[in-house]
């Protein structure tokens, strides 16, 4: 199936060294995303900058300096659209985005010094910079942001004891108003933190908690393949030592069966039979290791036919007349592209594994999907199914609940490697008593926009 091939080129120096090459985009890509988030963040903090600044000077006494502050938000606007083009097209670091929020703090503090200085209650921002610094970037830039904020904040006081408190703004109110209204600034500048830590830091949280699933599928896959690498290569090496003691074995089997035709005990050449026939297992187990574990790894990749596909499987099975194909016309016709042989005989062995599970009396159904841009293939048997325990260990090497001799624990390994090698998926689910479901998923060739059953 390709896969000794496969392992080969993966495993090789240039491959690690193409993957090497490969974690600086990756490290840029989840910079882009970060910047994203930080564009989101700063449009809704514009816009509340809008609505407050608007508030405060319709609803309060309190004028504020608004053809200033019209000037700063507009400078906001703007570097947030270049900052848009930028995570949309360029190359994002840490050291990137750690200038961007030493930039934000900065706009805070000048914001905060036209609005009232440091007894303005919105001063609880900072907070966001900070919390948000802690989540996205390596702690060397979140302690150089909390320095940042840290000395915005600072300066507001330095600007205050050189000039005089509130100097941009005039204060039209009582002392006691004027109170209230800090007490409600603080309550909303309080929510307002709130708001942004909480909804940021658990868009942050889905994402890595994804990131880890990624990570941990990447692993699994890799462990697969290792296996699948370590198993070719101990199937060329068992043919290569024991294909000569074998055929000695059996050549000299075969001579002292016919030598000894007449001079022997019906006994003893029963025995001679049966190394004979032993040796010939013991070969065609060897044989079917190689075949499953890399005998197709020459075979070039080609569309075909979902039907074709059920049909080149069903080819020449004994028990054909047990299987159910049910299929529509666009799940027929959609193709899928892999190596035909190998597929054919992957699906094969699902079916004669659904078969060989359900009783004489119960008919097997395979299954023709085409979904969302996905080739489903699903065999369905009502056999005695799997627990949650065996089902958990299928398709691990030479794990087989078959008897022993009817099979050597690979076909579903080797099922699974083949269909994510090609981009698509395998996945088991059975129920005691009821029976079992093998689904092998690969992308459509031709499916478009279609849909299928």
């Amino acid at each position: 199936m390709g896969a000794s091939t496969v392992e080969t080129v993966a495993g090789s120096p240039a491959a690690q060294g193409v993957a090497r090459r490969g974690a600086a985009p990756e490290r840029s890509d989840r910079g882009r995303l970060n910047l994203s988030w930080l564009v989101q963040l700063h449009w809704w903090a514009i816009l509340g900058q809008v609505v407050i600044v608007a508030g405060a000077a319709s609803w309060t006494g309190i004028g504020l300096p608004i053809p200033t502050l019209l000037g700063l938000l507009a400078l906001e606007i703007g570097g947030n659209v270049v900052l848009g083009l930028w995570a949309n097209r360029g190359r994002v670091t840490d050291g990137g985005i750690a200038g961007v929020m030493v930039l934000d703090a900065a706009a805070l503090t000048v914001l905060l010094d036209l609005t009232g200085g440091a007894s303005n209650p919105f001063s609880t921002l900072y907070l966001v910079n900070v919390a948000l610094a802690a989540v996205l970037l390596p702690p060397r830039w979140s302690w150089l942001l909390m320095g940042a904020s840290l000395a915005g904040f600072a300066g507001l006081f330095i600007h205050e004891a050189l000039t005089s408190p509130s100097h941009h703004v005039h204060l039209m109110l009582a002392p006691a108003e004027l109170m209230a209204a800090h007490l409600k600034g603080m309550w909303i500048s309080f929510a307002l933190a709130a708001v942004f830590i909480v909804f940021f830091g658990q868009r942050v949280s889905r994402a890595l908690a994804a990131r880890e699933r990624e990570l941990h599928q990447a692993r699994a896959l890799g462990q697969r393949r290792e296996k699948l690498a370590s198993l070719a290569t101990l199937a060329a090496g068992a043919a290569h030592e024991l294909s000569t003691p074998l055929s000695t074995i059996a050549v000299v089997a075969k001579e002292l069966q016919r030598e000894l035709a007449d001079a022997v005990s019906e006994g003893v050449r029963t025995d001679l039979q049966l190394v004979r026939e032993q040796v010939a297992r013991c070969r065609e187990i060897l044989d079917r290791m190689a075949a499953n574990a890399g005998e197709n790894a020459g075979e070039a990749l080609a569309p075909i036919v979902a039907r074709a596909w059920a049909d080149a499987a069903l080819e020449g099975f004994p028990r054909r007349d047990r299987v159910d194909v049910v299929a529509n016309e666009p799940a027929a016709e959609a193709r899928v592209v892999g190596p035909p042989r190998a597929l054919a005989e992957t699906l094969r062995g699902l079916i004669k594994n659904a078969v060989q599970a359900s009783s004489p009396t119960e008919r097997v159904t395979l299954r023709l999907e085409l979904v969302r841009g996905v080739v489903r293939v699903t065999v369905t048997d009502r056999g005695p199914g799997m627990t949650q325990e065996v089902l958990e260990r299928v398709g691990e090497p030479f794990f087989t609940t078959k008897v022993p001799g009817e099979g050597m624990g690979l076909g579903l390994f080797l099922t699974r490697a083949l269909a994510e090698q090609l981009g698509g998926a395998f996945h088991l689910t059975s129920r005691p008593g009821v029976g079992t479901e093998a689904c092998f998923e690969l992308p459509a060739l031709d499916a478009g926009g279609r849909s299928g059953s």
